[in-house]
Formats: C-alpha cells, sequence, structure tokens
C-alpha cells in the first residue's frame, strides 16, 4: 500500500514538473484559498470551494495521463481518433475550469461587489 502511495505523489510531482496548466491551476487554488481566508468563508461554502478545486485538479491530472497515453501510443503519428480522445480530454478541463469560475462567482461575488462599492 505505501508502494501505491509512493507511485501516486511520484506521479503529481512529476505532473507538478511539467505540466504549465496544472501550475496555473494550482496558483488559482492558492489565490481561492486565501480569498477564502480574507472573506471567512462558512463551512459549507469551504466544502463547495474544495469539491470545486480538486475538481480542477483531478480533471488536469486525467488529461494529463490521457494526452501522455495517447503520445505514447500514436509515436508521433496523430490519428484522428487519438486527437479526438485528447481534445475531449482538454474539454473535460475547460468543463471543470468554468463550473470552477461559477462557483467562485457565486460564493466570492457578492462579497467582492460589496468591498467594491
Amino acid at each position: 500500500m505505501l508502494k501505491s502511495f509512493t507511485f501516486a505523489l511520484s506521479g503529481l510531482v512529476a505532473a507538478i514538473k511539467e505540466e504549465r496548466n496544472l501550475k496555473i491551476h494550482l496558483a488559482a487554488a492558492l489565490l481561492v484559498t486565501v480569498l477564502g481566508f480574507v472573506f471567512q468563508l462558512r463551512l459549507w461554502e469551504w466544502a463547495v470551494i474544495s469539491l470545486t478545486v480538486f475538481l480542477v485538479l483531478v480533471a488536469e491530472l486525467i488529461n494529463t495521463a490521457i494526452e501522455k497515453a495517447v503520445d505514447l501510443a500514436v509515436d508521433g503519428r496523430l490519428h484522428p481518433l487519438a486527437k479526438t480522445a485528447k481534445d475531449v480530454a482538454a474539454a473535460a478541463v475547460l468543463l471543470a475550469a468554468v463550473n470552477a469560475v461559477i462557483v467562485g462567482l457565486i460564493i466570492f461575488g457578492s462579497r467582492i461587489w460589496v468591498r467594491m462599492i
């Protein structure tokens, strides 16, 4: 079991080192966490934010895994089905990110608006 955790951690570290978009999502997660403390989110809001942040991160990791596997399988010759697989995985990340923006607007929008006025 410890070996499984080691493999998972190794994969996470590799993805953080190699994937620009994962770094961007992690920076956004850090910003949202700081904003959560600034705006003193309620417990249920933290739960929604946590689920949303991890949904985006998990989608990005799955997208990365699919991209790497497809790239290995096609060996430089991008088959139309391989392109579709990569595009669909990227679309999943896009949907998760759009959801995150919507959740952020719902939870933080009114608080930010009040501070701006």
